[in-house]
């Protein structure tokens, strides 16, 4: 870390073993993300007005190359931060979090999500309850009545039109629809 890290204590006196509880986490952040380049920490302690129920916070504000990241961990309904240590862990967990997706997004590592396929029906066999879809490339994909959503199996015909995620290694006999889902219905020319 290019600076070292700054601790702050609001509304309670400095403690050395918080300090070094703060001091130890810090350090695990920076064995977890190695470009920090500098951290703030702030724990709060409950205003004196309060009788019972006296919540922590921490706050945590990271310096990355290009980023802050800011945890503020108070807690106000989780009643194990009447301990200190607890506000603590707590708000180190999630700010190794944050660094966690962070780092994702640098090394671009994001999930991306798959649009479903699409396609056409080509054959139908109503009475025993599966049909066929054509997708773009040619290749047909079997799906069963209850792979329709809603209960559409019945109102599907050939040249519908639909979405379908498609479940490999479900079928010996090659890829399934797992959900196929009706987008449109073929326009008939006179």
């Amino acid at each position: 870390m290019q600076v070292p890290p700054q601790i702050e204590f609001q509304n309670m006196d400095r403690s050395d073993a918080v300090e070094a509880r703060v001091r130890e986490r810090v350090e695990k952040l920076e064995q977890f993300y190695s470009r920090i380049t500098g951290c703030r920490v702030t724990v709060v302690a409950p205003h004196q007005h309060h009788r019972q129920g006296k919540l922590y916070a921490v706050r945590i504000n990271i310096d990355v190359p290009g980023r802050n990241i800011v945890v503020s961990h108070a807690g106000p309904h989780n009643h194990a931060h009447e301990d200190v240590y607890v506000a603590v862990r707590d708000a180190f967990d999630a700010a190794q979090r944050r660094l966690e997706d962070h780092s994702r997004k640098i090394r671009n590592k994001v999930k991306h999500h798959e649009q479903p396929a699409h396609g056409s029906v080509v054959r139908l066999f109503s009475y025993e309850g599966y049909g066929f879809v054509e997708l773009p490339d040619g290749q047909e994909i079997y799906f069963h009545r209850n792979s329709v959503v809603d209960d559409g199996f019945n109102h599907l015909e050939i040249g519908h039109k639909v979405r379908l995620e498609i479940a490999e290694g479900e079928s010996a006999n090659g890829p399934q629809a797992s959900t196929v889902r009706l987008v449109g219905k073929p326009h008939l020319v006179d």
